[in-house]
């Protein structure tokens, strides 16, 4: 990654069937730093485009489902080699029509790629069946196997599109689905160009590139033709998903918004190297990670030092142009998405609690663009939509509490159960601490993204989702169980007798 000039105007097509489409309309992507710039167009699909996408994807569906496992995997050995090629100007694209810093950029598609490599670590497993044995009063032996669903619809989005499409589309290629992807509104450039370049090495209809208005979007999921839609983004968006998916019975994965907690325990180690820890899982992006800290627990005894050390780390920070080498922070992805936060410290200065804002906002051609000055609230009513909310920015509040259970409730006491992280020198009480929060992933002395173990399943309790991404979980999320019984004679005739 060595460039860091703006990039020409790109413009991207559909993908459907094999072929690259062109549309009538397109989409501008507008650049989120310097108000007035278009980073590039996407095609807009029509009705009748999206009908073609589902039909060539169901057409391709019985062929690509019938090979084996072994037999895709090469398939998709083949599509993922070279990916890296280009991986200089996809991270270009993506950091102007996102807006995060073009280091973060070039990681999205690496992840994928590595999420991609993990899925096919798991072919083996793909096609393994269980038996069971005929028992005393079950007079059968059954095998209970895995087939696939048929087509899938993958809607990721706007803040790390390419590596969250790594979470779910290796995993339903490999279970023998064909899919549909359908790229983020405001950063579609980055996601579609990576995701072609995949599609164009697999067999024709496997894998569909969609971009348009949403509006002409609802036959990706409540199409009768359409078995499982894969969604990340709001508790909104899965709930509108949910409702959308009703009247077709079609299935869902939901990896929705998060309001995670990160316990800050008396003895929790605060060197530089933690606190660095920190620090990443609470502002990368922007703070717009699912997964990140939104909540900061710390015990009483140690929110001075937390503060300072999160202090210290915030007067380093740096908003500009995500190009620029010297930028640290980005900003925010739509000037809806600033206006909440920028509403939230407004609340949270209005209540009285003490909020501390860092770095100076960019002036010039991004005067104007949607950065928010990064800060920290400290002690705050947690009746505030600072604590209640997931802020999706760069403000945390910092919470006091006095002792461990009082901790775990406070935690625990909300809408949200995507993941969260307890901060000890003590291996039993980050185990006894970790196993009482009410979420599906927890770290110890780290919390994030940089290191989520990609083996692993992935997803939320309560409101932060349904189903799990990655690992043989996430393939299984792609398959029906398919059950055959036959009568074992001997102890039906002991039945009988």
């Amino acid at each position: 990654m060595t460039a860091t000039t703006e990039t020409t105007t790109v413009q991207t097509d559909l993908y459907i069937n094999g072929e690259h489409r062109s549309t009538p309309e397109t989409i501008d992507v507008p650049d989120p730093a310097k108000p007035g710039r278009i980073v590039g167009r996407a095609a807009s699909a029509s009705k009748d485009d999206v009908a073609e996408a589902v039909a060539s994807a169901k057409a391709a569906a019985a062929s690509w489902g019938k090979l084996s496992a072994a037999e895709r995997a090469e398939h998709m050995r083949t599509a993922i080699a070279g990916i890296a090629d280009d991986r200089d100007e996809d991270a270009r694209i993506l950091s102007q029509e996102n807006g995060k810093i073009v280091q973060e950029a070039w990681v999205d598609p690496l992840v994928l790629e590595i999420r991609w490599n993990l899925a096919l670590d798991l072919v083996d497993e793909v096609e393994r069946s269980t038996v069971l044995d005929s028992a005393p009063g079950i007079p059968t032996r059954t095998e209970v196997a895995h087939k696939p669903m048929g087509v899938v619809t993958i809607i990721v989005p706007f803040n790390w599109p390419i590596a969250i499409l790594g979470a779910s589309l290796p995993h339903a290629l490999l279970a023998g689905n064909t899919v549909i992807v359908k790229s983020p509104p405001s950063t579609p450039l980055a996601t579609t160009l990576v995701t072609q370049r995949i599609a164009e090495k697999l067999p024709p209809g496997v894998l569909n590139v969609i971009t348009g208005k949403d509006e002409n979007m609802s036959a990706l999921i409540h199409n009768e033709d359409i078995a499982k839609v894969s969604f990340t983004g709001s508790v909104g968006g899965g709930k509108k998903m949910m409702e959308m998916a009703s009247g077709s019975l079609t299935a869902v994965v939901l990896e929705l918004g998060g309001n995670d907690a990160a316990l800050i325990l008396e003895d929790a180690i605060l060197d530089d190297a933690h606190l660095d820890r920190l620090f990443s899982a609470i502002y990368d992006t922007a703070g717009q990670i699912c997964m990140n800290a939104k909540r900061i627990f710390v015990h009483r005894s140690r929110i001075g030092e937390l503060t300072d050390g999160l202090a210290a780390r915030l007067e380093k920070v740096r908003l500009g142009y995500g190009l620029d080498p010297e930028t640290t922070m980005g900003p925010l992805n739509s000037p809806k998405q600033k206006e909440f936060v920028d509403e939230l410290i407004a609340e949270a200065k209005a209540s009285g609690a003490e909020v501390r804002e860092y770095a100076q906002l960019p002036d010039g051609e991004m005067s104007g663009g949607n950065f928010v000055r990064p800060a920290l609230v400290i002690d705050p009513d947690t009746s505030l939509r600072v604590v209640t909310e997931e802020q999706f920015g760069p403000v945390i509040p910092l919470i006091p509490f006095d002792d461990e259970a009082e901790a775990i409730a406070a935690a625990n006491d909300t809408w949200a159960g995507l993941s969260g992280s307890v901060w000890t020198a003590d291996p039993e009480a980050a185990q006894r601490v970790g196993g009482q929060l009410q979420c599906g992933y927890v770290w110890v002395n780290d919390h994030g993204a940089p290191r989520l173990d990609l083996r692993a399943p992935f997803g939320g309790v309560k409101n932060s989702g349904i189903g799990r991404e990655q690992g043989i979980e996430g393939v299984r999320a792609f398959q029906e169980s398919h059950s055959i019984s036959v009568l074992d004679p001997e102890v039906l005739a002991a039945m009988q007798h």
